[in-house]
């Protein structure tokens, strides 16, 4: 099966659960922005939750379906519709043979995975089909999708054969309990960093009660917020020390930074918090200009909340292999 680019909308790139194994070497993690989108699409198109599917960022493509296909889309809602027909998120959907997907405004979140039935088909690169598009590896070429561009996607035993000259909404999907809770303004939980205590009195009360904007600057390795400074009791001098996806730097100027999917492997700045892995998902949806607020929690809670949140994909996991039977 394939699909053709015909516009290639802001952003979309390739990308799968990540490129682990390789920090060591300098070499990034990369992968989804929003993890769990990609993992539930992944599960309802009929895929491994880690398999290869397209990042669409604020601004969608148009699509063309050259075969038939079941895909699902999951996370931001950016009114994926086709031939002017509004498609569903969290539902798989079957898509003949030459009708085109095209994508509106942002309703709602940043983000929007599309996974399609057998995964989307690039050479892995260090054993991952991720985009990293400053070093130009994985994805389709190294790069985001460009007009032209052809999707060779592979055959799924999970979908028996269907024909229908219309697309058909298939009647399960992923629960509300179940999806990441997007919000445009959300409070994001975190964790104490190795070097909260080193900040200022005042630094530590604001982090807890102010707000703080997604700058334009915000990219795929970090989100560059804006707000009330954060300063350091006294000078401090570190060497660069290890970082992961929500680490939240302070460089000298006192605007934070949380690190996301495409974050260097260690860095030079203190860190003051980390955002909980449950809430990622939140942050990777909040569009620039967005804010966001701090709430903290203790370790021992974001662990209950992770392990719960991995409990309730791995019923919905079950549930979807006794669907298919």
């Amino acid at each position: 099966m394939s699909i053709r680019v015909e516009m290639a909308g802001l952003l979309t790139t390739v990308q799968d659960s990540g490129r682990f194994g390789f920090q060591k070497y300098g070499v990034l993690a990369s992968g989804a922005m929003d993890a769990v989108a990609l993992r539930l699409a992944n599960l309802l198109a009929g895929n491994q939750e880690g398999a290869a599917a397209l990042e669409i960022t604020l601004i969608g493509p148009k699509l063309v379906f050259e075969k038939a296909a079941v895909v699902a889309l999951a996370g931001g809602n950016l009114s994926p519709a086709v031939d002017g027909v509004s498609l569903p998120l969290w539902r798989p959907v079957f898509i003949p043979a030459g009708k085109t997907l095209t994508f509106g405004r942002a309703v709602s979140g940043c983000r929007l995975y599309l996974a399609v039935a057998g995964g989307i088909h690039v050479p892995e690169v260090m054993g991952s089909r991720s985009t990293y598009l400053r070093a130009g590896i994985g994805g389709f070429r190294g790069r985001a999708l460009q007009a032209g561009d052809v999707l060779v996607t592979g055959a799924s035993a999970a979908w028996p054969e269907m024909s229908s000259d219309e697309v058909v909404v298939l009647p399960w999907g992923a629960s509300h309990e179940l999806r990441p809770a997007y919000q445009d303004n959300p409070v994001l939980r975190v964790v104490q960093g190795p070097e909260y205590h080193r900040f200022d009195e005042e630094t530590r009360r604001k982090l807890w009660t102010e707000r703080f904007r997604v700058t334009p600057q915000s990219d795929r390795m970090g989100y560059r917020l804006e707000g009330v400074p954060l300063a350091l009791a006294d000078p401090l001098d570190m060497v660069s020390s290890a970082v992961g996806a929500g680490t939240i730097q302070v460089p000298p100027e006192g605007k934070p930074i949380v690190l996301l999917a495409d974050r260097q492997t260690a860095g030079g700045y203190p860190r003051i918090a980390h955002v909980i892995s449950v809430d990622l998902p939140l942050i990777a949806q909040v569009k620039p200009g967005g804010q966001i607020r701090f709430e903290e929690v203790s370790l021992e809670e974001a662990q209950d909340l992770y392990v719960m949140r991995e409990n309730c994909i791995a019923q919905f996991r079950q549930g979807l292999a006794l669907q298919a039977r």
